[in-house]
């Protein structure tokens, strides 16, 4: 290869070099664009990242809140209910006290009314008139759910009874009720009123 040729293909070359150089330079700042745009777009990723996991935070904290404020009115509805309940069967129970001497009343009398033959018909209306309102309050307390408390031949319980004195009877247990001298009352499974007895020695 002669010299000239040589110098031709080194200069060539040089060009060439410097060309792509230049292309490098030229496209240098696209490429810089370029990466400060994904640069850009990466930070704004995670900007909107920041703010959805707030917003979620945000979120749980507003449903935990809600949830709270549900189980708050839930438990406050209920004691509500067992308050109004309680009060209603508070209600009931003094109602119920309040005409049990009622009840006692009119046992008495119809205990000590003559039954012989020789009353009078008039008397004996009175009389029938007396047992209808036996009848219907002992029907309006079964409605209400009172029941009379066993008394005479059991054995005294304290839970149920109340001893107001005792006599002997050699035919009879000690503590075995001889006597109810007043009818006790439950409400329910509830004792409103012990009955009053006399029991053996």
């Amino acid at each position: 290869m002669t010299k000239k040729a040589s110098d031709g293909k080194e200069n060539c070359k040089e060009n060439f070099e410097g060309k792509e150089n230049r292309d490098i330079q030229e496209t240098s700042p696209v490429q810089e664009e370029l990466s400060q745009g994904n640069e850009s777009s990466l930070a704004r990723i995670a900007e909107l990242e920041t703010e959805l996991n707030r917003q979620k935070e945000q979120s749980d904290k507003y449903r935990d809140e809600l949830l709270r404020k549900a189980a708050d009115f839930e438990n406050f509805r209920k004691q509500k209910d067992r308050e109004s309940m309680m009060a209603s069967s508070r209600a009931l129970e003094n109602i119920i006290r309040e005409l049990l001497p009622v009840v006692d009343d009119v046992k008495r009398v119809l205990k000590h009314a003559p039954l012989n033959a020789e009353t009078s018909g008039e008397a004996r209306l009175y009389i029938e008139g007396v047992e209808l309102v036996k009848k219907n309050l002992e029907k309006w307390l079964d409605h209400k759910g009172v029941k009379a408390i066993e008394s005479k031949g059991m054995k005294l319980d304290v839970n149920f009874h109340e001893a107001i004195s005792q006599i002997d009877q050699p035919d009879a247990e000690p503590d075995t009720i001889i006597e109810e001298y007043q009818t006790g009352y439950l409400l329910g499974d509830r004792v409103i009123r012990h009955a009053k007895v006399i029991v053996a020695k």
